[in-house]
């Protein structure tokens, strides 16, 4: 199928592959060119999108060397 290219240099995916591959508005796409001239475009497989849970957000991310136990004396007293 072919597709016209833009003034500002745009084309539209066409629908059927867009779908093929899971493409949805707003995902960001990659462009490669191979050696023979071929063009490829594939997903960019970003990280998890953020947690909307704020303590999921920050799970994990504490740099300290304290034991849970010791943390809990030093807050408790």
């Amino acid at each position: 199928m072919a597709t016209k290219l833009t003034t500002k240099g745009q084309v539209t995916i066409p629908k059927h592959i867009r779908d093929a591959v899971g493409l949805r508005p707003g995902q960001r796409v990659e462009f490669r060119v191979r050696e023979n001239g071929t063009v490829v475009i594939q997903q960019v497989k970003d990280h998890k999108p953020p947690s909307k849970d704020r303590f999921a957000a920050a799970r994990g991310i504490a740099k300290t060397k304290l034991t849970t136990d010791q943390l809990m004396t030093l807050l408790r007293g």
